[in-house]
């Protein structure tokens, strides 16, 4: 079962933000109303462009670490949209 997300959002101001939740549309909504993370509020609104689904907390979180530790252009062309 996959409960655990990895998500990457696209802030109003074109920059984007990576984070783990088990539930993307909710977080998704937190951030679009300045409830979510200290980076994103004031960066309103955001759209979800890039999700995956893993079985286990632990293979979520290291998976957003890789990916939060990727180049903007190598973010970029994971989400499908190439720099």
């Amino acid at each position: 079962m996959s409960d655990h997300h990895v998500y990457v959002i696209e802030c109003a101001d074109g920059t984007l933000y990576t984070g783990y939740t088990t539930d993307v549309e909710r977080r998704v909504a937190e951030h679009d109303a300045g409830e979510g993370a200290k980076y994103t509020r004031g960066r309103t609104p955001v759209a979800l462009r890039y999700t995956e689904s893993f079985g286990s907390r632990s293979a979520a979180m290291s998976r957003e670490y890789a990916i939060k530790s990727l180049t903007r252009a190598e973010k970029r062309r994971l989400i499908g949209d190439a720099e």
